[in-house]
């Protein structure tokens, strides 16, 4: 037993260590328990600091407070609508060209099954056989996938619907927040706290901020780029490389997947498929190395290992959502522990400043 009185200071280092894991495991379950109530309230933070520099410019022209935090919603609801419907465009007139989509996928299947045959050994009608097995259990599971989806469907509903709310909110009682956190740590503490928050309110915005520029960027050069080249669905596939851009490494594989799927639909031609990724390549070098970097610049540098782990576990947790939040989240606890006395190991942890030569005495 504790004596009470007793903080994590006066803890022998094991002790130590053993809270700090299990307050970590407390707070994974927390949220996988509570991601639909956890999520938006994050996702609403996060919006938050982004728009508050509208909401600052507003308050400087003399605009009442609730109409100020008003606007900048409605200034992001109509960017969103904006998105989707040029998204929701561009779906439409691929499913327009569907039957020629389809006589081209039915030419690269039968193309397939022959290599596949001369391959492997495997009749065209023993593929036939397999392919109708497999679509049975896939059938048979559908029910079941449906109402998942329709389940899923009504938290996107309801996760779209509460996130202005919280918006509003959390800018109009930022300053009762901002007590809130200043009353936990003392006095001489305090401008070391207030410095911590507004590196984070910096970070956060720059780096959505740095997201939208990348997002418009993006779809510009690759589905402009495509467009000149005689890519079909060109927009189409900027609009989703860019969008699986936000999720660090692991969306840009799956955005290199789809652009050579849509190509291969819509094209019989292979140099169509190594045009789609060369213009991938190119633009993500351009992303990479040049635009980023100076748009968003390094103000938190986190390890590839960190962030690769980091958006698995938050897609795992919490979804969709918990992979875009992963890097922003991770970078805010970076901010916390390098500034803390106890957790500086953590901060090291996630930071990317690998060390010249080994700490290790040899």
């Amino acid at each position: 037993m504790f004596i009470m009185g007793t903080t994590i200071k006066d803890l022998p280092l094991t002790v130590k260590r053993s809270v700090e894991l299990l307050g970590l495991f407390l707070l994974g379950a927390l949220i996988v328990l509570g991601n639909t109530v956890i999520m938006p309230l994050l996702m609403a933070f996060f919006f938050s600091l982004m728009l508050m520099p509208i909401f600052r410019l507003f308050r400087k022209l003399k605009i009442p407070e609730s109409i100020a935090i008003f606007l900048p919603i409605l200034l992001l609801i109509i960017s969103l609508a904006l998105v989707i419907w040029l998204f929701t465009s561009q779906v439409s007139a691929l499913l327009d060209d569907f039957p020629q989509i389809q006589r081209t996928v039915t030419r690269h299947l039968d193309s397939l099954s022959i290599w596949i045959s001369n391959s492997f050994g495997y009749s065209p009608a023993e593929q036939l056989k397999f392919i109708n097995e497999q679509s049975k259990k896939l059938f048979s599971s559908l029910g079941g996938m449906l109402s998942g989806a329709a389940g899923s469907l009504s938290g996107v509903i309801i996760f779209i619907g509460l996130l202005p709310i919280y918006i509003y909110l959390i800018i109009l009682y930022r300053n009762l927040f901002l007590k809130f956190i200043l009353m936990w740590f003392n006095a001489n503490e305090h401008l070391n706290v207030e410095e911590g928050i507004r590196q984070t309110e910096k970070m956060v915005k720059s780096y959505l901020i740095g997201l939208l520029i990348q997002i418009t960027y993006i779809i510009i050069l690759l589905g402009g780029a495509l467009w000149i080249l005689g890519i079909q669905n060109a927009l189409l596939i900027g609009i989703i490389f860019a969008f699986l851009n936000l999720i660090p490494y692991l969306g840009a594989l799956i955005g290199n997947i789809l652009g050579v799927l849509l190509t291969l639909a819509s094209s019989d031609k292979i140099s169509d498929v190594l045009i789609v990724l060369g213009a991938i390549t190119f633009v993500q070098f351009l992303d990479n190395n040049i635009l980023m970097p100076r748009i968003v610049g390094s103000q938190v540098k986190i390890n590839a290992l960190v962030s690769i782990v980091g958006i698995i576990i938050g897609g795992v947790m919490a979804g969709l959502s918990g992979m875009f939040l992963a890097m922003p989240i991770i970078s805010i606890l970076k901010i916390v522990f390098d500034r803390s006395g106890n957790y500086k190991q953590w901060g090291v942890l996630l930071g990317d400043e690998r060390p010249a030569k080994s700490p290790m005495k040899v």
